[in-house]
Formats: C-alpha cells, structure tokens, sequence
C-alpha cells in the first residue's frame, strides 16, 4: 500500500480544496471541458473517503450527462434563488444587515495579506473563494478556517440535503476534511425563500399597516373627528391684516 508523507499530504489537501471549489462554480461551457480532468484530480488525491467520492460522481456524472444550459439553469434555481442554499457565506450571518459590508472588507483584507487579488464579479464570502483562499494556506491553517465556516456548511448541507441534491456530496466532503460530523436534520435556522419573491415590491394602493389602514377591498377604519367651532369672520380678517402689517 503506497503511503504519504507530510508534504504530499498536504499537497493532496490543497489539490482536493480547489477541486471541490471548483465544483460549486456554475457550470458554463468552458468549465464543464475541464470536468473530467478536475474529478481524476480529485480521486487521484485520495483525501477524501471512498463513500464520499462515490456521491460525488454522481454529481460530476449528472452534470456531465445534462445539456449545457440544463445544468446552468438547475445551478442558478439551486444556489441563486434560495438563501438556504446560497453559496455566499454572509449570507447565513449577517443577511443584509449593516454588519456584512465591514466583513467583507475584512475578509478582502485577508486575502490581499496572502497576495490574492478577487476576479471581477467576485465577492470575497462567496464559498468558491474562501476555498481557494484556503488551498493557499498550510494544511492545519485551511483545516482551522474549514471548521471556524462549519456551522454555515451544515446549514447548506442540510438544504441541500433536504432537495435531495447531489452538490451536497460537496459540502459533506469539506466536512469531512474539518474533521465536522455532518448533521442529517442541520436545517437552516430561517426559512428558504425565492429570492425573487422576497424582493418583490409591495403592490401599490394595498394599504399602509404604520398607519392602520388595510389591504385594498378590506374595510377601512374611519375616524370622525370634531371640527373646531368656526371663528368670528370679523376677528379672523382683523388678525390676518395683522400678520399682513
């Protein structure tokens, strides 16, 4: 049985972080030519178990047997359009709250520290970035980051888990490499919603709840407020001549 040393060790821990970052990009044309090569790298680097690796060949197989704009199309409605799955690690911590624009900024600090640039269109919490980040590193270094993300894994892997969709293979597989027990029934702590029905716009004229009115076709409050008692005509003229002066 052949055996590795340290160093090939971590080579081998590098090499399979990259694969599987590279597995969660969206698989346009020119990613899925390279599909092949990327699933030998990652079975030739054995730091995964062999259960594992069977589930992800189920995936690169049914990406591989799916038609190009299928596979795009699946991707986009799995990690675009549910915050349960998103692929972006703020996400799941600070939503869209104030906090996530200074963690970013921090995180972009990191990675210029060990001389990586992002691409254009790039964010720096995106999971594919933080990986490849992470494959840049010393093998305990990248297994510490693995576990301090863990508890956002297991909330992927179980939205995943819970579409029955093969990329959880993926996330199990880094849990697998932190060292983290991957939790069957680890559901994200808020409810999925499509994005796209999340930002919608609320309908026009459907009532305005601050100031206690209803939907449209609800019945409406009615306040009758008493009128104050009307003024002298002769006195009303005579103080607004004396605004006037």
């Amino acid at each position: 049985m052949a055996r590795y040393d340290e160093n090939e060790r971590d080579v081998a821990f590098s090499l399979t972080l990259r694969a599987l970052a590279y597995l969660l990009h969206y698989p346009e044309a020119e990613w899925r030519t390279h599909l092949d090569d990327v699933w030998a790298a990652l079975r030739g680097a054995r730091a995964i178990g062999p259960a594992r690796l069977l589930q992800i060949e189920a995936l690169v197989e049914t990406i591989a047997c799916a038609h190009g704009l299928d596979a795009e199309a699946a991707y986009v409605e799995l990690f675009d359009r549910g915050r349960g799955t998103a692929l972006h690690l703020f996400e799941h911590v600070h939503g869209d709250s104030r906090e996530r624009g200074p963690a970013m900024l921090d995180l972009i600090g990191t990675y210029e520290q060990a001389g990586l640039a992002l691409r254009d269109g790039e964010l720096p919490d995106h999971l594919t970035v933080l990986l490849e980040y992470a494959s840049t590193q010393p093998r305990e270094a990248a297994v510490s980051l693995l576990c301090e993300v863990a508890h956002i894994l297991q909330r992927i892997h179980g939205a995943l888990d819970k579409r029955g969709s093969a990329y959880a293979a993926v996330i199990a597989a880094l849990l697998d490499l932190a060292g983290a027990s991957v939790a069957a029934d680890a559901q994200p702590v808020e409810p999925e919603l499509d994005l796209d029905e999340a930002w919608q716009e609320p309908a026009a004229f459907d009532g305005c709840g601050n100031l206690g009115q209803q939907g449209a076709g609800q019945p409406q409050p009615v306040r009758v407020v008493r009128r104050a008692q009307a003024t002298d005509s002769h006195a009303a003229q005579g103080a607004a001549q004396g605004v006037r002066a």
